[in-house]
């Protein structure tokens, strides 16, 4: 893998995707050392109890702040950007603060990646980054352009940037899985909308998938695994079987069905096995050679959890829920 005998640097790193990602690599991959970066030393404390190597430094920081990320930056091969404002009703409430970490933070990250001599940055996206109508979407949308033309920045022989975009990750902060748990000992589950699809994806699946793709980057590429979609009223159903449903209505910012791929996004879209793959549109990216065995999806293609053609049966969503 490309992290044996790396500095890997993750922001965000006392999240659920960080911990897990960087448990995960320092278990399967050999790497020279792993900083964790993020601004709370609670969780920061709380992530060494649990996680005790001699590889792994704890380095308090916002990436909000560009000098502190130069700092941290320098001596590492590849940093995972996971850091970023993820409620939605949060981020349309403060939109100031959503814009200031997830958009802003995304530029700092990018200038202190080239001006550090960082080989590779791998950031974190989401699917309500594709024709966004919340501000947290409008935010990620941001931040993949940022890091997507963040490769014109950088020389020939400099820093790579790519994204990778997948969809709700189970259990994780903000998942509905922890809240349907929680209510249904009292007999009714609140859903915003009966009709609603979702993409799933395990956080073990994204942090395999990101160390996947993370190896094969060549920058300026948006990685989308191929995931299944289930309706939120299946995921009710086998979550809490019996429980009345009450539709307390959408949420300012959510969508009935989740996309991960737009039509318009289609014409520089390769399809692989396991993921698509879109490529850069500008001018200074040259294209190079696609993966083994990917081919050009139909131009009328969209990838939507509601005309998704995998879907979970009752026996899988109770597997990857816990139940």
């Amino acid at each position: 893998m490309c992290f044996n005998n790396k500095v890997v640097l993750v922001t965000g790193g006392t999240g659920s995707f960080g911990k897990k990602f960087i448990s995960r690599i320092l278990e399967k991959d050999s790497p020279k050392k792993v900083i964790v970066f993020s601004r709370d030393e609670l969780k920061q404390f709380e992530m060494q109890q649990t996680l005790d190597d001699p590889r792994l430094r704890y380095f308090l920081g916002d990436v909000r702040d560009y000098r502190r990320l130069f700092r941290a930056f320098q001596g590492v091969d590849t940093v995972v950007h996971a850091a970023a404002l993820k409620q939605v009703p949060a981020c349309e409430y403060n939109p100031f603060e959503a814009i200031h970490t997830n958009v802003m933070g995304a530029e700092n990250v990018i200038n202190a990646a080239v001006d550090s001599g960082v080989g590779k940055v791998m950031a974190i996206s989401t699917d309500k980054a594709v024709n966004p109508i919340n501000l947290y979407g409008a935010s990620k949308l941001c931040a993949e352009k940022l890091f997507v033309q963040g490769n014109s920045y950088s020389t020939a022989e400099g820093t790579r940037f790519a994204c990778a975009r997948y969809g709700n990750v189970v259990g994780s902060r903000g998942s509905v899985v922890p809240l349907f748990k929680k209510q249904k000992d009292s007999g009714a589950l609140t859903l915003t909308d009966k009709r609603m699809t979702r993409f799933w994806i395990t956080l073990e699946q994204a942090v395999d998938f990101v160390r996947r793709i993370t190896a094969v980057m060549k920058g300026g590429e948006i990685f989308v695994p191929k995931i299944p979609s289930t309706k939120v009223t299946d995921l009710a159903r086998v979550i809490a079987p019996g429980c009345r449903l009450d539709e307390i209505g959408i949420r300012p910012g959510e969508k009935i069905h989740e996309l991960l791929i737009t039509e318009d996004e289609a014409r520089f879209t390769l399809e692989t096995d396991d993921c698509y793959l879109i490529q850069p549109c500008f001018p200074w990216w040259e294209e190079l050679e696609p993966p083994k065995n990917a081919k050009a999806v139909p131009p009328e293609f969209t990838y939507s959890s509601g005309k998704n053609t995998w879907w979970l049966d009752d026996d899988e969503i109770k597997a990857i829920v816990g139940e």
